[in-house]
């Protein structure tokens, strides 16, 4: 896979096949101003940074950085690219002192033989929903737990299509993560709610049609027992 526009304004840049094959997959909009979701496991930074330039962006415009929650192969670019851009790191608050106290085993940085320096973070989501307004678009950004207590999920409505970045929802389900099927199994319904046409997902990439992103959340719940 290369770094490609998904739809217009969305990229992906990174992910195991494009940047390191630790990454999680990380998607960059452009909505004026410039938008990361999710930074990879910090081998990558400079990669990321060219394929973005690569687009014609200037990275300086980065502004934001949206963690979908806080494991080291989406959160470990955090603080190079906060170091060099200034971006403003937003994660949910229940995953945000795993980022804060640097937590070996809740950002699964020792699963990687490395280290995550604790990293202070600019905006915790509190609420089951909310919203970033960006210009004339509007990103909904929805607490969606199961895989760690502060996963969340964002999506967004352009031209006429509904796309959703929903990170790992595939897993693991894993006690030393705060992992907890109930909570996940309520997610994934929440999710399959939204009907979205395009799905930008966490390690196995983008899932164009609604049919491919319905049946692709539901092969994972009938694999957890409650689909």
């Amino acid at each position: 896979m290369k770094p490609s526009e998904i739809t217009k304004d969305i990229f992906i840049v990174g992910g195991p096949d494009i940047t390191d094959g630790r990454d999680g997959c990380i998607y960059l909009l452009n909505l004026g101003e410039l938008i990361l979701i999710d930074t990879g496991a910090g081998w990558s930074v400079e990669k990321i940074i060219k394929n973005i330039e690569k687009f014609g962006f200037d990275c300086k415009n980065l502004s934001k950085i949206l963690l979908t929650h806080c494991h080291i192969d989406h959160i470990g670019g955090v603080p190079e690219i906060k170091k060099r851009f200034g971006s403003k790191i937003y994660i949910h608050k229940l995953d945000a002192p795993s980022l804060e106290n640097g937590d070996p085993i809740l950002t699964a940085a020792s699963w990687y033989q490395t280290a995550f320096p604790p990293t202070p973070v600019d905006v915790k989501f509190n609420f089951s929903e909310e919203i970033l307004r960006i210009g004339e678009e509007k990103i909904v950004c929805l607490h969606t737990p199961g895989h760690t207590p502060g996963s969340i999920s964002i999506y967004l409505d352009k031209d006429g299509k509904r796309i959703l970045f929903a990170q790992d929802l595939h897993g693991p389900l894993l006690e030393e993560f705060g992992s907890n099927l109930g909570d996940w199994d309520r997610s994934t319904k929440k999710l399959l709610d939204l009907d979205a046409d395009i799905l930008c997902e966490g390690h196995f990439g983008i899932y164009k049609t609604k049919k491919e992103v319905r049946d692709y959340i539901l092969s994972y719940r009938r694999q957890y027992g409650v689909g």
